[in-house]
């Protein structure tokens, strides 16, 4: 098994990782600038911020994998590609694999076609959007010795929308992937699996993929 830790484990999608990785037997670390009400058996909450030197090496010792599940909202929106480059330099430091939930505007409309980040984001959004793109970029040039993996959830995904788990999902690359109605979805648990899978089939190095229900 493997130990796993999830930075902004009690948010949307990092609790429902750190349920996923509890469930298989891993060894779980969320940190979280809060504790929430019910925790999970078994599972170590370490509270707060991951830009504390601290906290920091208490969420990396003895990982095997660190998944980065926090948003670029409030006061981290300009503070989240800092909170990514020392996530990524403690990854190398430490051998730790770096897996970053991102988001969907980040993801390509069909091969080779710009971005949709690079076409018209409602301002309502830009911000959140740009910051979360940064981070893919910054992943894109970094270091060969990171082994990261910056994953995409559908365009309707967030606690706006929940969903029930049905067990399945379809993994895809930075292209986006829509049903032949032209919606793009995926659950939580679903999304959690997705990511939990890609640790214990250790697949998808370096690479921008996308989870869709």
């Amino acid at each position: 098994m493997a130990r796993i830790t999830v930075i902004g484990g009690t948010g949307y999608a990092g609790a429902a990782i750190v349920a996923q990785a509890a469930a298989r037997g891993h060894g779980v670390t969320a940190v979280a600038r809060s504790v929430p009400m019910v925790p999970i058996d078994g599972v170590t909450y370490l509270q707060g911020s991951a830009l504390s030197p601290g906290v920091r090496t208490r969420a990396f010792d003895g990982a095997d994998a660190v998944v980065t599940a926090t948003s670029p909202r409030g006061d981290m929106v300009d503070r989240h590609v800092e909170l990514a480059s020392v996530l990524a330099r403690c990854a190398i430091e430490t051998g730790a694999r770096l897996i970053v939930v991102g988001g969907f505007s980040s993801l390509r409309p069909a091969p080779g076609n710009p971005r949709f980040i690079e076409g018209d984001i409602p301002r309502e959004y830009r911000a959140e959007a740009q910051a979360g793109h940064a981070v893919l970029e910054s992943l894109l040039a970094a270091d060969p010795a990171l082994d990261w993996t910056f994953v995409s959830p559908a365009a309707t995904f967030g606690a706006f929308a929940p969903g029930e788990a049905t067990g399945t999902y379809r993994l895809g690359s930075d292209v986006a992937v829509f049903d032949a109605d032209g919606k793009s979805f995926v659950s939580a648990p679903d999304f959690a699996k997705a990511i939990i899978d890609l640790i214990d089939t250790d697949a998808h190095h370096r690479e921008h993929v996308s989870v869709v229900g």
